[in-house]
């Protein structure tokens, strides 16, 4: 596996309304099935703390005008995933996620690196995680994610944000197809957010679990990404260099 993405996520510029509409799954043929079975059997093998949880995949993205995106989605569970890799079965699931930029008072952006537990060990990217769908019947929308990104900020750093706080961002798509919607934070001391997230290890420790990041750092741009060490999500590059450019005062967008 190569150290980093092949090619980075690229920011779908001017979007300050986001929409979302579901839509009926595709069906998968026998073959399909099959094939995608095998291989989550096998990822389970090699990551036994893998879980087939439900998700929420990308069917479409499309411009409803200048300012206005809408994502239409569709139910699976994490085992669909693996048949992404499958060199004659693979299908097209571009995942949908969210991120929270949490910024320092100092002008640096806060960074973890995923545990080996997790999906992507060894990852630097920002505090977040894929989207879950919400009960059969239930609407999604962009405050479901504005609340998810809370619980992601909260579970993984230990910073604790009322999500009415959390500000849409940005919104990028990977070239493997994945949708990433961030959502940027206040502004708080490095020293502070060190501090939260110490604490968070700890109490997760007591409780004889892994923090999903093994550990947290500061940048201040995209020149600092390189600097981390390892890999890191394709669009970590994309959003530090949008944050150096305007800072905390950026507001490019709004609660839509």
């Amino acid at each position: 596996m190569p150290n980093q993405p092949q090619a980075p996520a690229v920011e779908l510029s001017g979007v300050c309304r986001l929409l979302l509409a579901e839509t009926d799954p595709p069906r998968l043929t026998d073959e399909q099935t099959a094939a995608m079975e095998r291989r989550w059997e096998e990822a389970v093998t090699a990551n036994p703390a893998l879980f087939d949880g439900p998700t929420v995949v990308c069917a479409g993205l499309e411009w409803k005008d200048s300012e206005t995106l809408l994502l239409t989605w569709y139910r699976a569970t994490y085992r669909l995933y693996v048949l992404r890799l499958d060199p004659v079965h693979a299908v097209s699931a571009p995942s949908v996620f969210v991120s929270v930029a949490q910024p320092t008072d100092d002008g640096r952006l806060l960074v973890g690196r995923m545990a080996s537990s997790t999906a992507a060990p060894g990852r630097w990217q920002l505090p977040g995680g894929t989207i879950e769908p919400p009960k059969v019947g239930a609407a999604l929308d962009v405050e479901c994610l504005r609340r998810h990104a809370a619980l992601e900020l909260a579970e993984e750093a230990g910073r604790e944000v009322a999500s009415e706080d959390l500000e849409l961002w940005a919104v990028t798509r990977g070239d493997k197809g994945n949708v990433g919607v961030h959502f940027r934070a206040p502004a708080c001391p490095a020293e502070a957010l060190t501090e939260q997230y110490t604490q968070l290890v700890a109490a997760e420790s007591a409780q004889g679990r892994t923090s999903e990041l093994d550990c947290i750092a500061f940048i201040g741009s995209d020149a600092d990404v390189a600097g981390l060490g390892g890999r890191y999500a394709d669009f970590l590059p994309v959003l530090a260099a949008r944050h150096a450019a305007n800072g905390t005062t950026d507001q490019a967008y709004k609660r839509r």
